[in-house]
């Protein structure tokens, strides 16, 4: 498969995502807000938690 049909293909498929998806409601954009932010305090502790037992290990 050379450059032209690679490019080509993926100017189809990026095509077909556009034409299938869809600006989230405002209900449906509050749930993923919540959920991602819930997602990055989880890796924030986690990481704090590593963090501070690395420091009082002596690492």
């Amino acid at each position: 498969m050379n450059v032209q049909e690679r490019f080509d293909k993926f100017v189809k498929d990026s095509k077909r995502v556009l034409k299938v998806s869809r600006k989230p409601d405002w209900p449906e954009y509050k749930e993923l807000a919540k959920v991602t932010s819930i997602g990055v305090i989880i890796i924030g502790v986690i990481g704090f938690v590593i963090v501070l037992l690395g420091s009082l290990i002596g690492l």
